[in-house]
């Protein structure tokens, strides 16, 4: 599992040289994005401020963020397509495509999360990540660090005993496809 972070969109060509790693490591291996939010869930951070907007109302609008995140990044993933659950995950791979998960559907099902900011896309990825018995999640970051500094407060309390986790800045994804690929089984 990839966790494609909302930040790498701000840098110049940064989304396009994802979804270029993306498509390349998922021909070595069956893999699952989950988008950031990026600007998207700034705007949702504004708005929180602008409307005063509850918590929760501010939780699902960024869960929607990551919703409208995946259309860009399946736009700029070649053989990616839009996925809302664990069936049209199953079926995406099944077809070779590379499964991007618009998450709102099934986060507004399983509400498994705190509707606090401390709750980014970060801890989103580690919870599906545990509902998919993933044996990796890689982070693609905009920085490379270690785990730990790059992660929202709530990641340590949501990430899988067990769940390998790497992070790789935006200099490095040229690494994605052998981390991906050193797997002994898939990586969603």
């Amino acid at each position: 599992m990839v966790k494609l972070g909302g930040g790498l969109a701000r840098m110049a060509g940064g989304l396009a040289s994802a979804g270029a790693a993306l498509s390349r490591a998922a021909r070595r291996r069956p893999l699952l994005v989950v988008p950031g939010g990026g600007v998207l869930a700034d705007a949702v951070r504004a708005a929180e401020r602008e409307l005063s907007l509850s918590p929760a109302a501010a939780h699902w609008m960024a869960v929607l963020a990551m919703d409208q995140y995946a259309y860009a990044v399946v736009s700029a993933t070649p053989g990616a397509v839009v996925v809302h659950d664990a069936v049209g995950i199953q079926a995406a791979l099944g077809a070779g495509q590379v499964p991007v998960l618009a998450p709102y559907r099934w986060l507004l099902a399983a509400d498994p999360l705190p509707h606090r900011w401390e709750v980014t896309s970060d801890s989103i990825a580690a919870f599906v990540a545990g509902a998919l018995d993933a044996e990796l999640l890689v982070l693609l970051k905009p920085v490379a660090g270690p785990v730990d500094a790059l992660v929202d407060k709530c990641f340590r309390e949501v990430v899988p005993r067990g769940l390998d986790v790497v992070a790789l800045g935006s200099a490095e994804l040229e690494r994605l496809e052998g981390i991906v690929a050193d797997r002994r089984s898939p990586a969603v």
